[in-house]
């Protein structure tokens, strides 16, 4: 990770290029598809079942990152662009969508049931790219009273869900408990950094003047995190704490030995 931000820091032309972003990006798309997958065969639904279950997730979720993408790209974020601002939009109408859909899936519950809950946790070690926030402040293109929280706040999550994940793995109240704080933790991170980011951001919204502007508002790779990477992560959250609350509900049930 130290590593990572020295580059970035150094050639800041890596993160510019947006070669990072596809990288980070197509990965993350390979390991969900991945997971859901082998999730699913863990599951005793037939194998029509769980191809069409299969399609049915990564087929809405790789449009909505392809409209995004095109987006981000073409400039569609950029402040004044248009005059209602669009990135809002992208943040939470996808968790105001989704997230009832994932809560109330009879079948997403089998999968979660199935899969072991430490998957969707060490998932999200791509947080710890939200150090790229750090790195714009250290070069004065960021205002540190969004980048700081924002980027401490992603790297702490991302730091942390490796250990979790492993400490969940044994399947113990207490680390249950933990994986359940660190998903509270990681969402409690994107409310100010959502908050802050939108309080900063030039347009009808702003509130906060900060004394450097936010020059990387809008811009593409940047904006990839908040239009994309932050309801994503978001979603992701919702689906392991109903993991967790499904499996503590199931082990309550058990008779006692």
């Amino acid at each position: 990770m130290a590593l990572w931000i020295g580059l970035t820091y150094s050639f800041p032309i890596v993160s510019a290029s947006g070669v990072q972003t596809v990288a980070v990006r197509v990965f993350i798309q390979m390991l969900l598809a991945l997971g859901l997958w082998l999730g699913l065969e863990r599951t005793d639904l037939t194998p029509s079942q769980r191809r069409n279950f299969w399609l049915a997730v990564l087929i809405p979720y790789t449009l909505w990152l392809a409209v995004i993408w095109s987006g981000a790209i073409n400039g569609l974020f950029l402040p004044r662009v248009s005059p209602v601002p669009l990135l809002p939009f992208a943040i939470f109408l996808p968790v105001i969508i989704g997230t009832p859909i994932l809560l109330s899936s009879k079948r997403m519950g089998q999968v979660l049931d199935a899969m072991p809950a430490s998957w969707l946790i060490a998932l999200q070690l791509y947080r710890v790219f939200g150090g790229a926030f750090l790195v714009g402040w250290a070069r004065n293109v960021i205002p540190g009273v969004f980048a700081l929280p924002a980027g401490i706040g992603d790297m702490i999550t991302g730091l942390l869900a490796l250990p979790v994940a492993i400490a969940l793995a044994a399947d113990t109240p207490a680390a249950r408990r933990a994986a359940v704080g660190w998903n509270v933790f990681g969402l409690f991170d994107f409310a100010v950094a959502v908050s802050i980011g939108l309080m900063i951001a030039p347009g009808p919204l702003q509130l906060i003047v900060p004394s450097i502007p936010n020059a990387t508002a809008g811009v593409y790779p940047n904006v990839m995190i908040p239009a994309f990477a932050v309801p994503s992560s978001i979603l992701l959250h919702a689906l392991s704490l109903r993991q967790l609350r499904r499996r503590n509900a199931a082990l309550s049930l058990r008779p006692a030995p």
